[in-house]
């Protein structure tokens, strides 16, 4: 398919994909074997990804969407979900002309990364999982699972409520998407272990050193696909993990450099062994 972006070319190509009820935004920049990006919760493109994407584009055709609800893709009457946010980007990326993509999603989205690898094994090649990066709601810090969590308009004027109001088709739809992203933390207890084992795409994992998850509960999950191996002996794992020194959760965005490398070697990486 036509990409636009790069050097010397015009900007990017953008537009609304109709998929499962909903039109979904995406946007199209650079060249080369396709990488779909995922934002976070309450998250647009350009809030969580105005840093990384340029440098991701400039070695990839990077197909960046916006799931329900998110900037100027419009919500619709049904709750959020992991399951209809990856069947929404897999219909989207075929809808597309893609048949198979690398997938890279922070926090959110890289629960929507990991779901899509799961349900549509032959569409994602390899996925990475950036920021918050667990399987299970309790791999969570107690701090985050505390009850009652904040309210909608606790959020009003924040950054990621700025970013909404620039481009949300509709602004006052606001407290509902925050409504909803409230509901589905309160509900999802995560994915069973052993689909995690089962998935067959090759994984980095990377979290800052003092994400919202606990360290221990992220190299819980490396194990399950295929890490915690003694490399000299057993030889590198197809997955790799990484923790950000000095990172919080949202500052992981702002290692731009480190994200950049570390995801474009380990996508450009041989292919691996089978598991």
């Amino acid at each position: 398919m036509a990409a636009a972006g790069g050097v010397n070319q015009p900007g990017p190509i953008t537009g609304y994909q109709p998929v499962n009820g909903l039109e979904m935004y995406y946007e199209i920049h650079g060249e080369g074997f396709p990488l779909v990006l995922l934002h976070g919760t309450m998250g647009t493109i350009d809030s969580c990804f105005a840093g990384l994407l340029p440098a991701l584009a400039a070695a990839r055709q990077v197909i960046a969407v916006e799931l329900q609800g998110h900037g100027h893709t419009a919500d619709i009457p049904r709750p959020l979900s992991y399951q209809q946010m990856a069947d929404d980007t897999a219909a989207a990326l075929r809808a597309l002309d893609v048949d198979t993509a690398d997938a890279v999603g922070y926090s959110m989205g890289g629960g929507v990364a990991l779901q899509m690898a799961m349900s549509c094994p032959g569409l994602v090649r390899r996925l990475v999982f950036a920021g918050g990066t667990s399987y299970r709601r309790d791999g969570l810090y107690p701090e985050m699972l505390a009850e009652p969590g904040p309210a909608p308009e606790d959020l009003n004027g924040s950054p990621w409520h700025q970013a909404y109001l620039r481009v949300a088709p509709h602004p006052g739809a606001w407290t509902t998407l925050v409504a909803k992203i409230l509901e589905l933390d309160r509900t999802f207890e995560g994915w069973p272990p052993e689909e995690v084992q089962a998935m067959t795409a090759p994984a980095l994992l990377i979290i800052g050193d003092s994400d919202i998850v606990r360290p221990e509960h992220t190299m819980e999950m490396f194990r399950l696909v295929g890490g915690g191996v003694i490399g000299d002996i057993a030889g590198l794992p197809a997955s790799q993990l990484a923790v950000l020194p000095g990172t919080s959760h949202v500052g992981l965005l702002q290692r731009t450099d480190w994200l950049q490398s570390m995801i474009l070697e380990f996508l450009d990486a041989p292919e691996p062994r089978r598991r």
